[in-house]
């Protein structure tokens, strides 16, 4: 990837925009991986350059995670808060503070009720998350050998669910997710696209699997970018690693995009 020229031509095409839109997974890309996911916090730098990109530039920002939105707030922590799409899109908060969440069909619901039960009985309590959405086991920090045990009862106990009831089975990083089809980062950005001006700048910063859906989306409309140290295949078109590399991009975007008060009093139509 030639990240160098990639990104001075758009750093270069930021500056001359008159709407822009930075869409931002949370964990993994603005937030370290944590054992205890409540205390998996920003990267120091990050929240103060999110709130200067929100509040000082005509950015639209945009939080899309596999996180709730209820998870999600307290540990962005900004004032005020940005537009977020919690548990993969099901539901969102706009930026002006109204919610709205997609309905999941009754055979989903049915379904991870029963997934859920399942886990319960198996011993998975320690590992299981209930989402509004969705059901995770995480584990993250355990042993390989707890790893693959818990991968391996997550599976066979979840599989023959999954398909009787439509669900169906993501890893992820940590952990695996049983979830409805229908909604995920890539159907947000198609959404959010559909709804765009057509010369509107745009970028998402991921770094999962689950990301890719995302990339596969934005590519051709704006920049994709993998957050990550790691190389592995992707449809992003560049990788950066964190946190620096995080925070410079953040930096470079807060610096390239115009102020609201450059544009203030011009016809943005």
């Amino acid at each position: 990837m030639k990240s160098n020229s990639i990104l001075d031509e758009f750093w270069i095409e930021l500056a001359s925009a008159k709407k822009a839109i930075l869409l931002l997974d949370y964990d993994g890309t603005l937030a370290p991986f944590s054992v205890a996911r409540d205390n998996a916090v920003p990267y120091s730098g990050v929240r103060k350059l999110l709130s200067e990109i929100q509040q000082e530039t005509i950015t639209r920002l945009v939080i899309i995670s596999g996180r709730s939105i209820d998870d999600l707030m307290p540990l962005l922590a900004l004032n005020p808060l940005p537009e977020i799409w919690g548990c993969h899109g099901w539901e969102k908060l706009a930026a002006d503070g109204r919610r709205s969440s997609a309905p999941l069909p009754v055979r989903a619901i049915a379904g991870l009720r029963e997934a859920r039960r399942w886990a319960m009985d198996a011993g998975l309590e320690d590992y299981l998350e209930t989402k509004p959405a969705s059901l995770a086991v995480h584990w993250r920090g355990r042993p390989e050998q707890k790893i693959a045990e818990i991968r391996e009862r997550g599976i066979g106990g979840w599989q023959s669910i999954a398909t009787n009831n439509g669900l169906q089975i993501h890893p992820f990083n940590g952990g695996l997710e049983l979830r409805c089809p229908g909604e995920d980062k890539g159907t947000v950005i198609k959404t959010i696209l559909a709804g765009l001006d057509p010369e509107t700048v745009m970028a998402f910063l991921g770094d999962d699997l689950t990301d890719e859906d995302g990339f596969a989306a934005i590519k051709g409309r704006g920049l994709g970018v993998l957050v990550g140290h790691e190389p592995r295949p992707t449809l992003a078109e560049l990788q950066i690693d964190p946190p620096q590399g995080l925070l410079n991009l953040l930096a470079a975007w807060r610096d390239s995009v115009p102020r609201k008060d450059d544009l203030s009093g011009k016809d943005l139509s």
